[in-house]
Parts: structure tokens; C-alpha cells; sequence
């Protein structure tokens, strides 16, 4: 979800500029062309760089997209980045997001819809500041919307606000999800109705804050040795009623093949943030950001819970600095959502895409140059 300045933060694609787009909280339609014809004509700027597909919005800038199909229809709970004018630091505090859109297309490739504003940060009791990457859910006649957000202490926690519309308007709880932290709230409903919720980012996530089990504001006392064991996501079940944890939060263990945990200095493997878990085949995929290495990758295992396995890279490096995804399968096919900066040139400005998920025999992944 959030950048750290780094000397490979600079542009990995020279963009089309285009200039700032304005912001709206009227629903508006926009149309994308399909993921495989925007492969094959790849959009480009006047130096002839090339991007694989369109932003599927261009009136205001979304990015980190969750993308669920609820009644046969796609629909995508992205962030909604703004123009602040804040200096860009290590904490992200220029992402200053304030509320949510909801998208929706009946098809990949479709017109897309705006729904506006489903939540905002003035209408959760207990948020300071910053609406980071949300997701969503559908159980027992309601829509769940679980997002993250600094509460009054400027901790991050995660809350959770329903609604009886796939597009809100959401009202939030009162108080975030007890025993919840971090960021990038990634939700799952395996086969028999159990319903996990992975978190966490570090650095502007703050996940390392909490290695000692509770919260330490002082950063870099928190961070791992380069030859210590990376820190992991975490994921709790979520009770019936959607709206608390079943049980205590636990780390997500990330293998190498040789059954090893990944350690902190590998940073073209280990997690960052930006978690997503999809199943296929009986088999469990947890993909996910290695952050400063810009790379999306995945593991897989036998458990929601996992261990997890690491097995390769989904997705190259986009243009800007994050690498924030979601998979879903629509009739047959699967797509991945993910985001990057062709329309502002600016890394906190980002636009929300999709593209073909192609799958390999072994059940892996044929690598996407974004």
C-alpha cells in the first residue's frame, strides 16, 4: 500500500502525462477496453513506452483494487487517492485518503461504473486520518466492507462498516475490529463458509511495531536484522456475524522450498504487503508485494493458515512505487486487478487496471510484464 523512499523508487516506465484529474463524488461511467485487446495494441506514450492495459477510470485516481463478483457482477473496492500537496516521507503520510468509491463492470472489458462516495472518514467515530487499501465481503444477507485506518493515536486498525448494497452507502461500527492491526485488509470464504482476514504491511503499515505482540511506536528498534526471519502477514477467522476475530491473530509463516523460513534481507521474496489469498485446484495462493523490490509473487499451501510455500513472481514491476493486487474468476477466466501511475506520473496518484491471469500447467502463473 505505501512507499518508503529507495533509490529503485524511481520510475521503472517513462508515463503518459496527462495531467491531474479532477475528483468527483457523482457516479459516472467509463469504458475499458478488454484486458487481451490491450495486450495486443499496448497503449503508449509519445516515447513509445508501452503499458499492457488501460486505466479503467480516469476521472479520479483509484488504486489497490479488491475485485469480488457478487450476483455475477465485478465489483472493486479500491482507495481513493487525492492531491494533498503533502511532501512525500517514509510513513506515506501524503496518502491522506479520505473515503472509498465502489466500481462495478458486468465484464471485463465493459463499461465501468462509479457509484461515488460509499463511506467516508468523517462518518467512523474512531478514525484520525489515512483510508488505506479496503476489501469486501458477502455473508448472511449483508455487504462487508473492512478497511484500515489510523484511529485517534495514530495506530492503524482495521474496521469494518456493512451495508445491504454491494455499492453502499456503508455505515461503519463503532470501533475498529478488536485485536486487529496493520493495513491491507485481505478477506477470504473458503468452501465450508469459514471466513479468514489477512492483514499487514510494514514500514507505513507499521505490522513491525507490533513484533513484540503489542505496540511499540518507535520504528526502528522494531525492524529485523538482515539475517533474521522476515515478518509475516497475519490472519485471524472471522466470527459469524463478520464483525469481530473467532480467535487470536496469528502469523503467517512464508517458506522457502526448502521448508526454511525467507529471511528479512530477502527482499525479492519476503512479504511487504498488499496480501491476497485465492484458492484453485484444492490448493491455497497467497500473492502478495515484496515492496521495494516492486515485485507481485506468491506462495501456496494446504491451510488458509498456511505455511505457505514460495514459488515465483506474478507480476514485473509496474511504473510507480507500489504493487497492490486482487484476483477473482469470472466466467472461466481468471484476472488480476492492480494499479500503477500512467495517468499522474506521481506515485502517490495511482489508476486502477485488470488483466488476464494466465495459468501454467503445474497450476503456477505465466509472468505478466505490466
Amino acid at each position: 500500500m505505501l512507499p518508503r523512499l529507495h533509490p529503485s523508487a524511481l520510475v521503472l516506465l517513462l508515463p503518459l502525462a496527462l495531467g491531474s484529474a479532477c475528483q468527483s463524488n457523482t457516479a459516472s461511467e467509463n469504458t475499458a477496453a478488454t484486458p487481451e485487446a490491450a495486450a495486443s495494441t499496448a497503449t503508449a506514450d509519445t516515447t513509445g513506452k508501452k503499458y499492457l492495459s488501460k486505466p479503467l477510470l480516469k476521472d479520479i485516481y483509484t488504486a489497490d483494487p479488491s475485485a469480488h463478483v457478487f450476483n455475477g457482477k465485478i465489483y472493486i473496492y479500491p482507495s481513493h487517492d487525492i492531491e494533498t500537496g503533502m511532501p512525500e516521507n517514509d510513513n506515506g503520510d501524503h496518502f491522506a485518503m479520505r473515503d472509498y468509491h465502489i466500481l462495478s463492470m458486468d465484464s471485463v472489458g465493459g463499461a465501468v461504473t462509479d457509484h461515488g462516495v460509499a463511506l467516508d472518514i468523517k462518518d467512523i467515530p474512531w478514525a484520525g486520518r489515512q483510508l488505506w487499501a479496503p476489501d469486501a465481503a458477502f455473508k448472511n444477507g449483508t455487504y462487508y466492507l473492512y478497511f484500515p485506518v489510523k484511529d485517534k493515536q495514530d495506530v492503524f486498525r482495521i474496521g469494518v462498516a456493512t451495508s445491504t448494497s454491494p455499492t453502499g452507502p456503508f455505515k461503519a461500527q463503532p470501533k475498529p475490529i478488536e485485536g486487529s492491526l496493520s493495513i491491507d485488509p485481505a478477506v477470504f470464504t473458503d468452501a465450508d463458509g469459514s471466513t479468514y482476514m489477512y492483514m499487514g504491511g510494514i514500514w507505513g503499515g507499521q505490522l513491525h511495531r507490533w513484533r513484540t505482540g503489542s505496540y511499540n511506536a518507535n520504528d526502528k528498534s522494531q525492524e529485523p536484522a538482515p539475517t533474521e526471519q522476515a515478518l509475516g502477514p497475519r490472519v485471524a477467522k472471522l466470527s459469524g456475524n463478520m464483525l469481530s476475530f473467532a480467535e487470536p491473530v496469528r502469523e503467517v509463516k512464508i517458506l522457502d522450498k526448502e521448508g526454511k523460513p525467507l529471511l528479512s534481507s530477502d527482499t525479492k521474496r519476503r512479504f511487504f504487503e498488499g496480501g491476497w489469498l485465492h484458492k484453485y485446484n484444492g490448493k491455497y495462493y497467497f500473492s502478495y508485494s515484496t515492496g521495494d523490490t516492486h515485485l507481485l509473487v506468491y506462495a501456496t499451501g494446504t491451510s488458509p493458515y498456511g505455511p505457505f510455500t514460495y514459488q515465483g513472481v506474478i507480476m514485473n514491476p509496474v511504473q510507480g512505487w507500489t504493487t497492490h493486487h486482487s484476483i477473482v474468476e469470472k466466467n472461466g477466466k481468471w484476472y488480476i486487478f492492480y494499479h500503477d501511475t500512467e495517468l499522474s506520473n506521481k506515485t502517490w496518484l495511482r489508476n486502477v487496471k485488470v488483466t488476464e491471469l494466465k495459468r501454467t500447467p503445474d497450476g503456477g502463473f505465466e509472468t505478466i510484464n505490466p
